[in-house]
C-alpha cells in the first residue's frame, strides 16, 4: 500500500511503561469510528503493516495501544513520532449534511473591505472558537471563525466571504 491509497490519522507520540505500549495521538477528527486492527506507520517514506493487538480510545484525540510483536521499550522506541495512516476504504463516512469548519481547509479567503486574502492552510480548535490561517505576504495571518464573521460560504467554488474586523489583517502585516 502507499499514500495515494491510504489517509492520515495521527501519529505514535510516545512509549508507555517497559512492555511496548505506545501512546497515538488522532489528527483525523472522527479517530472513535476508525477500524484500528491494523494501521500503517511511515518508516522510511514506506507504509509499513503494524497489527494491534490492543487499544483503548481516550477523549482528548489520544489511545494507548500494543502492535504484535512489539513486547519491550526498545522495539516500541524507533516507532515513536511515526505517520499513522489507514486505507482508504476504511475511511468513514459523513453525513454530507455535517459541516465543520476543518472543512473549510483550503477554501480562499475575501475579506468585504481588503479583497481576496489567500487560502486557508489550517484551522484551529481553540478552548472558546475556531482560529483559520493563511498565508499573507509571506506572514501568518490568523482570526477566528465564527457566524459574526462570516458573511457567506461557497462550497462549490471553494471560497468564504468573511467581514473581518478593521485593522485585524494590517495588524500582522506590519510585524
Amino acid at each position: 500500500m502507499n499514500k495515494d491509497q491510504s489517509f492520515y490519522i495521527g501519529y505514535v507520540s510516545k512509549t508507555r511503561g517497559l512492555k511496548g505500549e505506545v501512546q497515538l495521538f488522532f489528527e483525523f477528527e472522527d479517530y472513535a469510528e476508525l477500524d484500528l486492527d491494523v494501521i500503517f506507520l511511515e518508516i522510511d517514506k514506506k507504509l509499513v503493516p503494524y497489527f494491534v493487538e490492543n487499544v483503548k480510545l481516550h477523549n482528548n484525540s489520544t489511545a494507548y495501544a500494543w502492535f504484535e510483536d512489539i513486547d519491550h521499550i526498545d522495539k516500541a522506541q524507533p516507532l515513536v513520532h511515526k505517520k499513522m495512516y489507514l486505507p482508504i476504504e476504511k475511511m468513514p463516512e459523513r453525513d454530507p449534511d455535517d459541516f465543520r469548519y476543518s472543512d473549510l481547509i483550503g477554501y480562499l479567503v475575501i475579506d468585504e473591505q481588503e479583497g481576496e486574502l489567500g487560502e486557508i492552510t489550517q484551522v484551529q480548535e481553540m478552548p472558546q472558537q475556531f482560529i483559520a490561517t493563511i498565508n499573507m505576504e509571506d506572514k501568518e495571518v490568523m482570526f477566528p471563525l465564527n457566524e459574526d464573521f462570516i458573511v457567506g460560504i461557497d462550497p462549490e467554488e471553494k471560497v468564504v466571504v468573511l467581514q473581518l474586523p478593521e485593522g485585524l489583517v494590517d495588524m500582522y502585516l506590519e510585524q
